[in-house]
């Protein structure tokens, strides 16, 4: 291998490499003898031959060079044999082709051996290929994934789908199926696992192929290969997304390596390391020896490499610049800096303690700087980390992770000496997966490569794993011999937390010596160097979301989220033990002026308000009235043009774009439009975003009423003051508005880490922690599945052999199941759900209400905070309530209460708040309010906020429901009323109770608990304005009319498919939203019922004038529903019965009862004139069936007045069969209720006198006319044109705007027409 610096014209260092007898007096070089006898002793020859036995030349600083020389000369032998190869074609140096040799998306480490895929089924070749002879490579395994690994010719052709191995003359050993492939496929080999070694060898002697797992053969795989003419097998692998390997193109007996390692190079790096060592173990005493009289020479005197200090001794210098001048240019080479370099280094780490390693680096990194050129040791050290990061990923999980330990302990050794940290955080650090790699500890695939078995070796399990903790009551007290078992398992699970916390704590150290902010000698201080490429980081990871995969994988950033953590947490709370005005780290937050001043890049992530650059322009007032700042009217036009000027799209006009995206709260919000990512928009964004706003004035403090105009600096631009300030300028904290204390929390820097980890946790981390519960959620179902097979032995007779063996066989394979899962399982509970993350989670919870509640004080400028804040508040608590249990219980929290009312707080303030435009952002609100209610403590919570805030939210649920996402406004009011409900006590249906739910702790799985707080106030409204009651009553009934209509006419449409004799499916997303349709229908009938048990005067008392419509509508949809559901044979029947799955929930008792409970209230409860006006305008509805009264309670006829209820039909439906959902007091109301319709139809009947076909309404010929319209003078019944009105002011008929509607009786027109006459 050629040195990377070969023909380069770089000069080096100049140092004076001879000396003279008269200039060694003045320079303090020694004596000639002690020079010599030092000079032999640093450049012994490689036999190691005695010195007292051989006459020696004096060395000297005029003939070392050529001394040197001798000692570095390699035999020509070996110099041979590194040159071009028979066989082999291709570069001596085998890298993978990273410029045409590849199909797919992947990502190549800068040395080209590593490779990640980052597509479906990537595929890449090497640069080398061999056509005759014995030669092999082999591959390190990261990840034990999907992957094919083998050899292939340059013909291949791969895509997506097909890899190395699918197609014709490419081979290939698959260890994650266990199988070898070429176009078709068999069972070959071992399973592998991530660290195993892989070799590849191909023998085209004979044409055969084969394979080594960590060494050992596999057998031949394949045989009689291809060979001749045009034939030459290449390396090559296909891998599958996130998983990785590295190649070693290294040697086997009897096999060449398709590289050749730089045996000369090596040679001589190894010998001129042993000098470098030498010199690190020998001092010069140049004082003459008491002992030896008339001495001269001095002495040499061994020492520890660890106590060795450099003394500026010239004799030393000017040895080490002759060992440099030729160790300098081999320690650019990757081979030489792993195999020489690392392993020195390594070797300091493993033997001295911390300080003493730590000590020993500095001096061999002080001299590296001071011996070699920028160019050498920059090379030198970006080999070296890339190295480490290497051997840090692929190492093997020891028992004691003392691998792991030796690795990070160099890395913090290396990035302790100044210089080498900042051009290693400038140059090296945060590209890709480099660094982050180095605070990941991963998961051992195998317990035994970890030691779990002898760690922990008593496994346990839980017997029901509830993660809504102490709400479960199916929990039993565990036996004597399961609390031993458990407490053994706990214990085991402490000995492994421990081992682990020391690598933590060194992963740890390394951020603390990243964010130090003290080393800005002679430039900038590490800490900004950082944020500049964090944030780069986070950009290159944000980009990605949505469209690419994460260009960092998820796991690695829960890994650097919570070491991230820590060490912010250290440095926020070491500047306040220095600055008693600061607060601690348990008060964070992000000031909102960081939201709107520029300072830090959001790149094109969405605002609460939209987009930046509208916001900018639409609130350039607010901004200069309560901050104080002016944007650049440069950039407001640039920014304006670059909205204007599409070069690849038009730009919708105003008239097409949404209105929320024109002026905030102007409208309610729509689907999110395809404008709003654009490509022009985004740079738009991207540029108005762009980090720091830097003074264009002052020189001196500003005034409050002064207006600071910014401009935008790229994040590269950016200085020290840029961010902390100075006198005359905040930095970061620019723009200050005047709800925000003068005191700084912190220094800004911190602020800004703080703010790129909460943007972390959004973009992979809570993904990743709702992943890693699958390890959980197996346990449990192998837990199961383990107690079914034990209680299947306790009952199975001892004379069915047969069935024992196989029990006993099942039992076996659980049991040994559960052991792994149970061991790999505390592993994840300690890197992943320990309660020092718990803790971590919960303090990044409440940074985010803190944020929210500070920017919700300025007003309209909270719209310029970015959407994840609100993200992160709602997913980090869903994961502390979810994902942290059973081990750990998010109620033992310290201030568990107090976060839970201030989230609740925010839900129930911003899900409608007119300042949030985002689409998303809005339903994500919704929906975890909606689940806030389902819960307990949580429920309690938003009881406990303020009176006027509960107030306030009750008012915007109970808003209109058109024009807005309704369903979970809905969602929310009847989970208020669950459990005050007519048979409305349930969890799950009754039907459904003997199959097992996907999640039991879904939230509509929850118990019922009702709020009677929360429904005073909703009564409260309701009765309070004119109109609040009726909109709201309109646009339910309108929904429940839409729901029901939807549902009856896709029950149809899959009725009619399932008839056909010809073999039909019927689409799931049908069946899908068919059932969602009837449980909106179900639960619209829920909040009609809450609505007229808590203020029934709205429909009852007519002298409100919309309360006889409202229940005519109501009287009309409720006799609707009856009769759809209880005719016999009809169409709902015949879907229910074929119980078709999707449509679960679809079954006559959840609507029939919620109807029954708006019938009683209506019928049975309340004064008599009021029952008595109900009961008309029922009896009244053309639609009107007793009948269907009677379905209720099994009856298939009415009863004869007098009579008693005859005892149901077994086979029919009946309300008397859920006595346990049912109360008997509900039974006796229904009881009442049939008797009083069935008296009240009677009467009826007798009394109703036949209506003239002219005298019916002419809209719904089912009601006399009673109203005219003025002044057009057209007629109908009063409900239809109260309906009518309350959606539009135009005639039915002739399209005239109605002004009033007047009462209209026949007989007296009539009369009053002929007195005229």
């Amino acid at each position: 291998m050629a040195s990377k610096g070969a023909g380069m014209s770089f000069s080096r260092k100049s140092y004076r490499l001879t000396s003279d007898a008269e200039k060694s007096r003045v320079t303090g070089i020694v004596h000639e003898k002690l020079l010599s006898d030092y000079l032999h002793r640093v450049f012994s020859s490689p036999d190691h031959a005695s010195p007292a036995a051989t006459s020696r030349k004096p060395l000297n600083f005029q003939n070392l060079p050529e001394h040197l020389d001798q000692l570095l000369q390699v035999d020509s032998e070996d110099e041979e044999s590194q040159g071009q190869v028979d066989g082999r074609l291709g570069p001596s140096t085998v890298v993978l082709d990273h410029t045409g040799g590849f199909e797919g998306l992947l990502l190549v480490d800068d040395d080209l051996l590593g490779v990640i895929g980052h597509s479906n089924f990537g595929t890449i070749r090497s640069t080398t290929c061999v056509y005759k002879g014995k030669w092999l490579y082999e591959v390190l395994i990261s990840s034990q994934g999907l992957m094919q690994i083998g050899w292939c010719t340059i013909n291949c052709r791969f895509n997506q789908e097909e890899g190395v191995g699918d197609t014709h003359n490419s081979y290939a050993y698959d260890g994650n199926r266990v199988r070898k492939w070429n176009v078709t496929t068999t069972n070959y080999g071992k399973a592998w696992a991530a660290g195993d070694i892989v070799s590849c060898l191909i023998d085209l002697d004979d044409g055969t192929l084969s394979f080594c797992l960590n060494g050992v053969s596999l057998g031949t795989a394949f045989e009689n290969l291809s060979r001749g003419l045009g034939m030459a097998y290449f390396p090559a692998i296909s891998l599958s997304f996130k998983e990785s390997v590295a190649f070693n193109f290294g040697s086997l007996a009897g096999f060449r390596p398709l590289q050749d390692p730089p045996f000369a190079d090596l040679v001589q790096a190894q010998r001129l390391l042993g000098c470098f060592r030498a010199v690190l173990s020998i001092e010069l005493d140049p004082v003459p020896d008491p002992v030896l009289i008339g001495s001269e020479s001095g002495r040499l005197v061994e020492k520890e490499s660890s106590e060795w200090q450099l003394q500026g001794q010239p004799t030393i210098l000017l040895t080490l610049a002759h060992i440099f001048h030729h160790f300098a240019p081999l320690l650019r080479k990757v081979y030489l800096v792993e195999a020489v370099l690392m392993s020195f280094l390594l070797g300091i780490v493993e033997k001295g303690t911390p300080e003493q390693a730590q000590s020993a680096v500095h001096q061999i990194l002080d001299l590296l700087w001071l011996f070699m050129e920028d160019y050498e040791v920059q090379d030198c050290l970006k080999q070296l980390m890339m190295s480490l990061l290497r051997l840090y990923r692929f190492s093997p999980i020891v028992p004691d992770l003392g691998l792991q330990i030796h690795y990070l302990r160099l890395t913090i050794s290396i990035l302790r000496h100044e210089k080498s940290r900042k051009f290693l955080l400038s140059n090296v650090l945060f590209d890709m997966l480099r660094s982050v790699v180095f605070f990941y500890i991963k998961s051992p695939l195998r317990v035994e490569e970890a030691g779990l078995q002898e760690l922990i070796p008593t496994t346990w399990w839980p017997h029901r794993s509830s993660r809504e903790g102490k709400d479960s009551k199916e929990t039993r007290e565990e036996t004597s011999e399961e609390r031993q078992r458990r407490r053994a398992y706990e214990r085991g699970c402490q000995r492994l937390k421990k081992r682990i916390e020391v690598v933590e704590e060194l992963q740890v150290q390394i951020l603390k010596l990243l964010l130090d902010n003290k080393d800005d000698n002679g430039g900038e201080a590490s800490r900004y160097i950082f944020l500049t490429k964090f944030r780069k980081f986070l950009q290159e990871n944000a980009s990605g979301r949505g469209n690419l995969p994460m260009l960092c994988p998820p796991e690695y950033m829960v890994c650097f989220l919570h070491r991230l953590v820590s060490a912010l947490r250290f440095y926020w709370d070491e500047y306040k033990a220095s600055n008693p005005n600061a607060s601690f780290s348990e008060e964070a937050y992000i000031p909102p002026q960081i939201f709107y001043n520029g300072k830090v890049d959001y790149f094109d992530l969405q605002r609460l308000g939209g987009l930046l650059s509208h916001l900018r322009k639409t609130l350039k007032d607010d901004l200069a009235s309560k901050a104080n700042i002016v944007i650049d009217p440069l950039e407001l036009q640039a920014a304006t043009m670059d909205d204007l000027d599409e070069d690849e799209e038009p730009t919708p006009t105003a008239a097409q774009r949404p209105v929320q995206a024109l002026a905030i709260g102007g409208a309610l919000p729509l689907p999110r439009p395809g404008w709003l990512s654009s490509p022009t928009l985004g740079r738009a964004n991207r540029f108005l975003s762009t980090a720091a706003v830097s003074l264009m004035t002052p020189r001196r403090p500003l005034s409050t009423s002064e207006k600071v105009k910014v401009r935008t600096l790229s994040v590269e631009q950016r200085t020290r003051e840029d961010i902390e300030g100075n006198h005359w300028n905040e930095g970061l904290l620019l723009g200050r508005p005047p709800e925000e204390p003068e005191q700084p929390l912190t220094e800004n820097s911190l602020l800004e880490v703080l703010d790129g980890t909460i943007m972390m946790y959004n973009l992979s981390v809570h993904q990743q922690l709702g992943k890693m519960v699958g390890v959980s959620d197996d346990v449990n179902e192998y837990a199961m599945a383990l107690r079914d097979t034990e209680d299947k032995l306790r009952r199975c007779p001892k004379r069915r052999k047969d069935i024992l063996a196989e029990l006993t066989k099942s039992q076996k394979v659980f049991s040994e199941k559960l052991d792994h899962l149970s061991r790999r399982l505390a592993w994840i509970h300690a890197t992943v759900y320990s309660q020092e993350k718990m803790m971590d989670i919960y303090w990044l919870l409440r940074v985010c209400l803190r944020t929210i509640e500070h920017g919700d004080r300025t007003g309209s400028l909270f719209a310029f905070m970015p959407e994840f804040y609100l993200s992160v508040a709602i997913n980090s608590y869903s994961a502390l309530k979810n994902y942290f249990g059973p081990v750990h219980s998010m109620e033992e929290l310290p201030g568990y209460e107090e976060t839970l009312t201030r989230l609740a707080a925010i839900l129930a303030k911003h899900f409608a708040d007119p300042r949030i435009v985002g689409t998303d952002i809005r339903d994500s609100l919704m929906q975890a309010l909606a689940s806030y209610v389902c819960y307990p403590h949580s429920l309690r919570a938003v009881e406990r906020i303020p009176e006027e805030q509960r107030i306030a939210m009750v008012k915007n649920l109970l808003a209109p429901y058109e024009q807005r996402p309704w369903a979970q406004t809905n969602w929310i009011l009847v989970r208020l009323w669950r459990g005050c409900g007519f048979g409305y006590r349930y969890t799950r249906l009754p039907h459904l109770l003997k199959t097992k739910p996907e999640d039991a702790n879904l939230p509509s799985l929850q118990k019922p608990c009702p709020s009677t707080l929360l429904q005073q106030h909703m009564a409260d409204l309701l009765r309070q304005g004119p109109d609040v009651a009726p909109s709201f009553l309109n646009s339910v009934l309108n929904q429940l009319n839409w729901a029901f209509s939807e549902f009856i006419g896709m029950i149809q449409e899959i009725q009619q498919a399932a008839e056909r004799l010809e073999r039909n499916f019927v689409d799931s997303r049908q069946l899908k939203v068919c059932a969602t349709c009837f449980d909106l229908s179900v639960s619209l009938l829920r909040v009609l019922e809450m609505t007229i048990t808590l203020v029934p005067e709205i429909f009852l008392d007519w002298s409100r004038p919309t309360s006889e419509m409202l229940l005519r509508r109501l009287a009309q949809l409720l006799n609707q529903v009856l009769n759809r559901v209880t005719a016999e044979r009809n169409l709902f029947d015949r879907v229910v019965t074929l119980r078709l799955p999707g449509l679960e929930s679809v079954d006559h008792y959840p609507i029939l009862v919620a109807v029954t409970g708006i019938l009683v209230r209506l019928l049975v409860h309340g004064p008599a004139s009021e029952t008595e006006r109900a009961t008309s305008v029922l009896l009244a509805d053309p639609c009107f069936q007793l009948r269907s009264i009677c379905y209720l309670l099994g009856q298939p006829e009415p009863p004869a007045p007098g009579t008693a209820l005859a005892a149901p039909d077994r086979k029919r439906f009946s309300l008397q069969s859920y006595t346990d959902y049912i109360s008997a007091e509900e039974l006796t109301q229904v009881e009442q209720m049939l008797a009083h319709l069935t008296a009240a139809s009677a009467q009826a009947a007798a009394a109703s006198l036949p209506t003239s076909e002219e005298d019916l309404c002419p809209i719904c010929y089912a009601h006399p006319i009673s109203a005219v319209f003025q002044p057009c003078g057209h007629k109908s019944c009063k409900a239809c044109i109260n309906q009518h009105l309350m959606n539009n002011k135009d005639c039915f008929f002739c399209k005239a705007t109605i002004l009033s509607v007047e009462d209209w009786d026949k007989a007296a027109s009539s009369s009053t027409t002929s007195s005229a006459a």
